[in-house]
């Protein structure tokens, strides 16, 4: 394989390969479209509609319960989840009909939704975000005489806003020349002018998007946890006999809730992002060695199965969202 003609599947962002069949920089039909990649399609659009309800939904309740005020964060984050799960769909859809590439309308569909960019950009933005979350989730509890000097309103819509355009400048300047039209058939993030290329771009992801975001998590919420039990424990002792515990440290019980809700979206990132980054660094570092199709397709969808299961954490575990979401339904008033 000539080094000018390189190409790399991504297990970031890439072509269904049993549509397309990528072999020596040339590329052919297979015999038949209905393989597992014909159908794995149709599982992501259902994931991607069920992922858009229920992200609506937990939207509205927070709106409603006007939590988007106090934890702006974290309704960028459900912002970002409703995103990708909308354009999972659109995608996907476009997919399924098989679309044969041509001219400027055909380069800019290869290149802004074929080739899952502007879906990974949204993703990327959610991880960074989600990040942020953590370190103000430290800040706060961890240095709460620090936070009333650094979370300002205007540093948490800095933070937020960062998280889009990272996310988007991220994956937009790798799609161009990674991405190309070929006999109708759009081959995203596969072209590569170099093995080292590819090599860096998948150690930089793999570290930016993964170890780096395992540290935040592991270090931030273990300090926090540790500072939560100490707080509990001094407020147990100077409860008094005519206030209960409860009453005395409701404030504290609130902010734990939050806390437990974005402990278990992020391990829910690591466990189910995993295996995603284990293909994704195969494919990079053996690019002359053929992923399995079960192996690739099972890592993308609990990728994609991540969007859709944030929003039912948020409505079990976080209560003000809960509570808006129980008392829409009509059988349970009270």
């Amino acid at each position: 394989m000539p080094e000018d003609s390189f190409s790399a599947m991504s297990a970031v962002v890439t072509t269904i390969t049993d549509d397309v069949q990528t072999t020596n920089g040339n590329t052919m039909m297979p015999s038949s479209t209905r393989g597992a990649g014909f159908y794995f399609q149709y599982v992501v659009v259902v994931i991607g509609i069920v992922g858009a309800a229920a992200n609506a939904l937990v939207l509205y309740a927070m709106v409603v319960s006007k939590q988007h005020k106090k934890q702006l964060l974290i309704f960028n984050q459900n912002v970002f989840d409703l995103c990708s799960s909308v354009l999972l769909v659109i995608t996907y859809t476009v997919r399924v009909c098989n679309i044969y590439l041509t001219g400027t309308l055909g380069y800019w569909l290869c290149m802004l939704i074929l080739s899952d960019s502007f879906l990974w950009a949204s993703i990327s933005g959610s991880a960074i975000n989600l990040m942020s979350i953590t370190i103000e989730r430290y800040i706060k509890v961890v240095h709460s005489n620090w936070s009333k000097k650094l979370l300002h309103k205007w540093v948490k819509c800095s933070a937020a806003a960062f998280a889009w355009i990272a996310g988007l400048v991220y994956d937009m300047t790798m799609v161009f020349p990674t991405t190309a039209v070929i006999d109708g058939v759009c081959h995203g993030y596969l072209i590569w002018k170099s093995k080292m290329a590819a090599l860096i771009y998948g150690v930089w992801s793999f570290i930016s998007f993964y170890i780096i975001a395992i540290f935040i998590f592991v270090y931030c919420y273990g300090k926090i946890l540790v500072v939560i039990r100490r707080q509990a424990r001094v407020m147990a002792s100077h409860s008094g006999p005519g206030q209960s515990t409860s009453e005395k440290t409701q404030p504290s019980h609130i902010q734990s809730g939050i806390i437990k809700t974005m402990i278990l979206v992020s391990t829910l990132y690591v466990v189910l992002y995993m295996p995603n980054f284990v293909v994704y660094q195969i494919a990079h570092m053996k690019p002359d060695l053929t992923i399995n199709d079960t192996a690739y397709y099972v890592s993308m969808f609990l990728a994609f199965l991540y969007i859709s299961t944030n929003p039912f954490i948020y409505a079990v575990k976080f209560n003000p969202v809960r509570r808006v979401l129980v008392g829409l339904i009509p059988w349970n008033k009270s």
